[in-house]
């Protein structure tokens, strides 16, 4: 292989190999997606750049092609259509972003991670590396966002800098990993993991919610007052399945949190409901659905509805109680603005649901789970999972 090809190719491969290790769904293994940024800036050319920054980026979300097909019950086309066309926002800002002028690139890729953090750029701001800053600086909150943030920047300089800065994040990494506990439960609360498939949500006979109710009594034994479901675990909230539980849960002291779809003649909202014996409301609406197979906003383009509301900034923080907690359903889960607007708001812990069945064979929902105990290690918030599989 000619020399000036075998510089290109090896960055790409090392970007690929971060991308697959950081993203393995092993929370501890987050910050080796921080290689990516010292690689986009040792490219010697724009096209190396987003070679490099597309290795990256489709390893990480390598499993998006089948979970896909799976959700669809299609081939593997559809899925790999929307994994490329997914890492198009990603590769195109750093792309774009790249300088050859070792001075200009800090700058430069501080501007491409906060384009990757926030819409429109960040509705698919998949795989960031500034999620490993949960792991470096677990407790850190705001000031260890910023020394993650400074330290991106210290990477992508001149090669002296750039290693100072590489070995002490090793040394934050080496130290977190031996002493690496995960988020605290919040007292008096308990998450349900359920193996119920694609049927979950789609089921919705009285026989169905009868064993979701059977099961949350059961969780809610010994001292545990509020219990979650996953997403889509309600189905469609209606008034005969409100009813239902609420009667269910008289002589009680349990609470309810699950997912479930509200719809209307415009679509349909992503929401969490909260349920006692005392009755119900709507808890929180998705701020982020799934783009594409949930969120569709060209429907409103062109006149028609359907589709999932997205309320991008709406509801940062929902109370229970005496509590403001942070919600995030499934997808919100994989980016970054939703989980710092909320904390903008020092709420008291996070609630993090998903319906991943689709995922099966894949990463995807222990990326999922990586990822936010990753920022609940950061802010140093208790943390409630409950996920369908």
């Amino acid at each position: 292989m000619r020399r000036d090809h075998l510089e290109p190719t090896l960055l790409i491969i090392a970007a690929i190999v971060a991308g697959t290790i950081g993203w393995s769904g092993h929370v501890v293994l987050l910050p080796a997606a921080l290689a990516f940024p010292i690689l986009w800036a040792r490219a010697q050319m724009r096209s190396v750049a987003g070679l490099v920054s597309a290795g990256y980026f489709l390893a990480a979300s390598r499993g998006l092609p089948q979970g896909v097909a799976t959700f669809y019950s299609s081939d593997l086309w559809p899925g790999l259509l929307l994994w490329l066309c997914a890492s198009a926002s990603f590769v195109g800002v750093h792309a774009m972003l790249w300088t050859s002028r070792a001075a200009g690139r800090p700058f430069r890729y501080l501007v491409a991670a906060a384009l990757m953090a926030v819409p429109p750029f960040g509705v698919t701001g998949w795989a960031h590396p500034v999620t490993a800053a949960g792991v470096l600086f677990a407790g850190w909150g705001w000031w260890g966002l910023a020394a993650m943030t400074a330290g991106l920047m210290g990477l992508v300089t001149r090669i002296g800098p750039a290693v100072a800065v590489a070995v002490a994040f090793v040394g934050f990494w080496v130290w977190s990993a031996a002493n690496w506990t995960d988020p605290k439960l919040p007292e008096g609360w308990r998450g349900v993991d359920l193996q119920m498939g694609s049927s979950l949500g789609r089921d919705p006979s009285m026989q169905r919610h009868r064993d979701l109710i059977a099961t949350v009594k059961d969780r809610g034994a010994g001292g545990i007052s509020n219990v979650v479901l996953p997403e889509s675990a309600f189905g469609f909230w209606t008034p005969t399945v409100e009813r239902l539980w609420v009667r269910s849960l008289q002589g009680t002291h349990i609470s309810v949190v699950a997912g479930a779809a509200v719809v209307d003649a415009g679509g349909y909202d992503n929401v969490l409901v909260v349920l006692s014996a005392g009755g119900s409301r709507i808890l929180y609406r998705e701020r982020m659905p799934v783009p594409g197979s949930m969120w569709q906003p060209w429907q409103s383009w062109l006149g028609e509805a359907g589709g999932a509301r997205a309320h991008l900034f709406a509801n940062p923080t929902a109370p229970i109680g005496d509590h403001r907690v942070v919600p995030l359903i499934c997808y919100e889960q994989l980016i970054v603005w939703p989980i710092l607007q909320s904390m903008l708001h020092d709420p008291d812990f996070v609630v993090a649901i998903g319906n991943g069945w689709w995922t099966q064979g894949t990463s995807i929902v222990a990326i999922q789970r990586a990822s936010t105990i990753a920022w609940a290690k950061l802010f140093a918030k208790p943390l409630v999972l409950s996920f369908n599989t």
